[in-house]
């Protein structure tokens, strides 16, 4: 699991999703003053620290997936990621499969990035009326990251009245810049297509379902409302209670990606590069950047763009 990002693009994929897990759980265990080393995973998991300091330094794909699964498990535990798809991880591990643009709709590990957006929604549901906006192209890293302030609710931690939220998807009738394919046929294009929307279908329908569970189980009063661009997002853009924005620019790459069992070449952005956060209390030039992207956002909102379906 080699330690320099900049090297992940060259890399197997199941060792671009490990170094994401190690790090989303060594950011988690930062924050409760515990350190991740690969002698404590290796306790714990009963993986030897040989075998794992291999895996770090990308020495060799890992052979038995029982051990694999091991690691992947204690790291989503202390990610605060839930648990983590075996399947997944197996068609990863044996090269079938790649992090980016699937059949189905995966549950694989996000990274830092997801458990910095996390903390940032649970930090922001503290308040009595909760606004979230997002403009993105799935909702993948939306929906996997509303599951911290969702836990927070439960066991009581924070407890708002309200939560609004709006969220900018592609809509399905436009052709996407990414995920695309790199040699285009109509019958390659669909199938990418296709791929993509059963994954904002499946995200969206997912989130709206978790939050508005919240008006029976908590009897907070919840707004969930999607409208569709007609344009492909370079950027995700999620804004918080009107103070905070987190930023983040897709980094498309060329990739295989396994859609309807067939290995498809695609233009994707499934590399989640570091979410920046910007606040009104920070520096000057912050609050501007959060003023003028509510802006932004307003307008696309009030304007061009049209309502959702999911059929």
């Amino acid at each position: 699991m080699p330690d320099k990002a900049a090297n992940r693009g060259a890399l197997p994929p199941v060792f671009v999703e490990l170094a994401r897990l190690w790090e989303a759980a060594q950011t988690q265990l930062a924050k409760q003053g515990r350190r991740l080393t690969l002698d404590r995973v290796s306790r714990e998991s009963g993986v030897p620290a040989a075998t794992l300091s291999d895996w770090r330094r990308g020495n060799h794909v890992p052979r038995e997936a029982e051990q694999l699964l091991k690691v992947v498990s204690l790291l989503s535990g202390w990610a605060e990621l839930g648990p983590p798809v075996q399947a997944d991880w197996r068609r990863l591990m044996d090269g079938s499969a790649t992090p980016v643009v699937t059949e189905t709709a995966r549950a694989l590990p996000f990274g830092a990035s997801i458990v910095a957006l996390g903390d940032r929604l649970t930090a922001g549901f503290a308040e009595q009326h909760v606004e979230v906006d997002a403009m993105c192209l799935s909702g993948q890293s939306l929906a996997a990251a509303m599951g911290h302030p969702l836990r927070a609710v439960h066991s009581g931690s924070v407890r708002p009245t309200k939560i609004s939220v709006r969220v900018l998807l592609p809509s399905r009738d436009i052709a996407l810049a990414y995920p695309s394919s790199v040699e285009p046929n109509g019958e390659e294009t669909d199938h990418v297509h296709q791929a993509w929307l059963r994954q904002r279908n499946a995200y969206a329908q997912s989130m709206s379902s978790m939050l508005r569970s919240l008006q029976e189980t908590h009897g907070i009063e919840v707004e969930v409302t999607y409208r569709a661009l007609p344009f492909t997002p370079m950027a995700k853009l999620y804004l918080i209670n009107g103070k905070e924005a987190m930023f983040s620019y897709y980094t498309v790459m060329q990739r295989e990606a396994q859609i309807i069992g067939r290995t498809m070449n695609i233009y994707d952005p499934g590399a989640l590069g570091p979410v920046r956060l910007f606040g009104t209390e920070e520096r000057d030039e912050d609050t501007v950047f959060v003023e003028q992207s509510y802006l932004w956002f307003n307008s696309i909102w009030e304007t061009v763009s049209t309502e959702m379906t999911f059929m």
